[in-house]
């Protein structure tokens, strides 16, 4: 079961590279930073580098990390998660997945040890970029 919308975040690509090409498939890291909401109220910034494989038929599989901090910077979280992407308008991708939380903040980030969430994020052909999350109870 999903709870509510238990996050959103907002920001922009920073940096991308291409890993590597093999068949003809390229393999990009992609490298993006934002702001967010938890539950309403928990300012927080973000990290994240995700690599993406793009299919030829359009698609797109991911893997990736992040780190979660407080604006202040004293609690940190970090997450790893795999999406599976598509495009939804022209060069716009969303992509959907889990995200695997982990802690050692016992004040503002500890709610985030060990959630898992259900994910979707979604950037356009500017860089600029969506993040939504669900937790997955």
């Amino acid at each position: 079961m999903l709870s509510e919308l238990m996050f959103e975040s907002r920001g922009r690509v920073i940096g991308q590279r291409v890993l590597s090409v093999e068949n003809g498939i390229p393999k990009f890291e992609i490298s993006l930073t934002g702001t967010g909401i938890f539950t309403g109220s928990l300012e927080v910034t973000t990290t994240w580098t995700y690599w993406a494989i793009q299919r030829p038929d359009g698609t797109s599989y991911s893997q990736g990390q992040g780190v979660i901090m407080t604006k202040d910077g004293r609690d940190v979280a970090t997450a790893t998660g795999r999406a599976e992407g598509k495009m939804v308008e022209s060069r716009k991708m969303r992509f959907v997945g889990a995200l695997f939380y982990e802690t050692h903040s016992e004040n503002r980030l500890a709610f985030l040890n060990h959630l898992v969430g259900v994910n979707e994020y979604e950037v356009d052909a500017l860089g600029n970029y969506e993040h939504r999350l669900w937790e997955w109870k």
